[in-house]
């Protein structure tokens, strides 16, 4: 029974490790959707959105006719008109109105509408933000992702490297030992495995920092656990250079590229108010109508000398009114013929916006593409200078081990190696880095 459960235990912690494994592992896709839902950045430019979406509404409300009722009741002292008969009363009393007003606007130069248009226009670019800020947020976090994994690559080569270091030390004090090698050997190559310790340390750290740069733009506790899954770095899909180039990479993006897409919806609404604040010059034709009735507890009904009861009395002073309304707008201060203008630069000012914003663009993207070119020409220069280090410190540990090569050159020979490994990881993410840049830019979004 004792067995049993301890094998019972065992599988359940074994279980549970596994499961603790797969829920801290993240991925570049997981990251990139948890950043959408977290980030402090998306959240914002969703609130922006859900603002704009109000004030469509209001402006919709506003083409709607207007109704409005009111009451009020209280008391009249000295001389005053009683509300019900129209004469002039000293008699202290009380009275009771209801009014109901409206209005309703027939034509004003198409005002109210192209506001609805400016604001529907206004929300669907708030909404294209919120991708704006999401693409953004998905770009650094893909950008500090590839720095995590090729820190972590670089603490695995240090950590080699000091793997390698102590063997050579056994090797060289059993050799110390035996009056084969001077004690010098064995003191360079422990200062040497001292001078690696310290790279490995300050490797950790850097790992650590982008570690600490990813949680942050995830909005996650610096001090919660985190470890990310580490795909092979030469097994990532890349398109080749002939699917990048970079005009044709730029056409797309002007379609894809959520900036460029909430321009033109900006440029769309600044149209629409232009024509907007215009209509507001000119006269408007406009209707109104109002319902009004009134009580006083002193009205006497002269047919038979007694008070008015109250509903007689609301029937009785019941009067309504409609009519059509002309406004001609002739002096305001200018207020509507300086919005006007405000919003006709304001639409220049949008135009020339959009117009900086694709000249960014496709400069980002022709940089893009020569940097890609360049990490692709670098890639291919450290995976060279690998082959070649690796060749000339195996040839110079075969000779270091029969006593025909010092220590130092020894050292020397396996530093260049580390170095250019080093160099090679990161090349490779470098040139990862920039091919998915273009892959982004073509609308592909971020994925390894």
């Amino acid at each position: 029974m004792k067995y049993f459960l301890a094998l019972l235990i065992t599988c359940f912690a074994a279980t549970s490790l596994q499961a603790q494994e797969r829920v801290d592992k993240w991925d570049l896709r997981k990251l990139v959707d948890y950043a959408m839902q977290n980030n402090i950045s998306v959240k914002q430019a969703d609130v922006q959105a859900r603002l704009a979406a109000l004030q469509l509404k209001q402006a919709k409300y506003y083409q709607i006719p207007s109704a409005s009722f009111n009451t009020g009741y209280g008391p009249q002292f000295g001389r005053s008109i009683d509300p019900t008969t129209n004469q002039f009363t000293t008699v202290p009393l009380y009275y009771q109105s209801y009014s109901l007003n409206g209005n309703v606007a027939f034509f004003n130069w198409g005002r109210l509408k192209n506001n609805v248009a400016a604001n529907e226009f206004s929300a669907k670019a708030a909404l294209t933000d919120i991708e704006r800020a999401a693409n953004d947020v998905a770009l650094n976090v893909a950008t500090y992702y590839l720095q995590v994994l090729a820190s972590k690559e670089q603490i695995n080569i240090s950590e080699v490297q000091i793997e390698q270091r102590k063997a050579q030390i056994e090797i060289t004090a059993k050799q110390v030992a035996a009056g084969s090698l001077p004690e010098l050997n064995l003191i360079q190559l422990e200062a040497q495995l001292a001078s690696d310790s310290s790279t490995l340390i300050s490797n950790k750290t850097t790992f650590q920092q982008n570690v600490l740069y990813l949680k942050a733009l995830l909005n996650i506790d610096a001090a919660l656990p985190f470890e990310v899954e580490t795909p092979a770095v030469d097994k990532i899909p890349l398109e080749s250079f002939g699917e990048m180039q970079p005009e044709a990479v730029y056409q797309m993006a002007l379609t894809n590229q959520p900036l460029q897409k909430e321009n033109e919806l900006k440029i769309k609404a600044a149209e629409k108010t232009v024509l907007s604040n215009k209509g507001a010059m000119y006269p408007t034709i406009g209707g109104n109508y109002s319902l009004n009735t009134t009580y006083n507890n002193k009205a006497i009904d002269y047919t038979t000398g007694q008070k008015t009861p109250y509903g007689n009395q609301l029937s009785d002073n019941f009067r309504q009114s409609l009519g059509v309304g002309l406004s001609i707008p002739i002096f305001n201060s200018g207020q509507n013929r300086i919005a006007y203008e405000q919003s006709k630069l304001n639409l220049k000012n949008i135009v020339l916006q959009k117009d900086q914003a694709n000249i960014t663009l496709k400069q980002n993207i022709y940089t893009a593409y020569s940097n890609a070119v360049s990490a692709f020409e670098k890639l291919n220069a450290a995976k060279k200078s690998v082959e070649s280090a690796q060749k000339v410190y195996d040839f110079s540990f075969k000779r270091y081990e029969v006593g025909l090569l010092s220590t130092l050159e020894l050292i020397t020979n396996q530093n260049n190696l580390v170095t250019a490994k080093l160099q090679l990881v990161s090349s490779e993410y470098d040139y990862v880095f920039k091919m998915k840049l273009l892959e982004f830019y073509k609308g592909q979004g971020l994925k390894l």
